[in-house]
């Protein structure tokens, strides 16, 4: 490697590092905000949120493994959670046929309505704090921010 293309890998690096913590601190920013408002508005969490989001967008239930693994917890957080919930009465916890260690969870008519609720204002509220970002901006990094990550293994969010 030549001095020249190292100095420009040097600065290539530099600049990847920056974009990474701006990247943290902006996420940390709006999570932070975020947890506040839900707990705030509705006397809530963000993994309650989390859960009720994922139960959400998979209406026949998930097991309890398949929910931790997808939000990327301990079985024992989202346990947690779980028990919560369904003493809230947002959601139902049933027996796997043919599996007796296993338990699926699911949304509850009351806990569709109460995350839809919460989804819209969570929308608007993710809109506001990104503001400063025009639609074609918005798009641009999105776009980009799909292609950046070069990990053999990552997956690709294009929600």
């Amino acid at each position: 490697m030549t001095a020249r293309t190292h100095a420009r890998t040097d600065r290539t690096s530099k600049a990847h590092l920056r974009l990474w913590l701006r990247l943290l601190k902006v996420n940390r920013s709006v999570e932070a905000e975020l947890r506040e408002r839900l707990r705030l508005e509705f006397g809530t969490t963000l993994p309650r949120f989390d859960v009720m989001s994922a139960l959400y967008r998979n209406p026949k239930g998930m097991k309890m493994s398949e929910l931790s693994r997808m939000l990327m917890v301990s079985n024992g957080n989202v346990t947690g959670i779980v028990d919560r919930l369904t003493e809230d009465g947002f959601m139902l916890r049933e027996a796997v046929p043919g599996d007796r260690r296993a338990a699926r969870v699911r949304l509850t008519q009351r806990g569709i309505a109460e995350f839809e609720r919460q989804a819209a204002a969570h929308e608007t509220w993710v809109s506001e704090l990104l503001g400063g970002l025009g639609p074609e901006d918005t798009q641009r990094l999105a776009d980009d921010l799909g292609t950046a990550l070069t990990l053999p293994n990552a997956e690709r969010d294009d929600a």
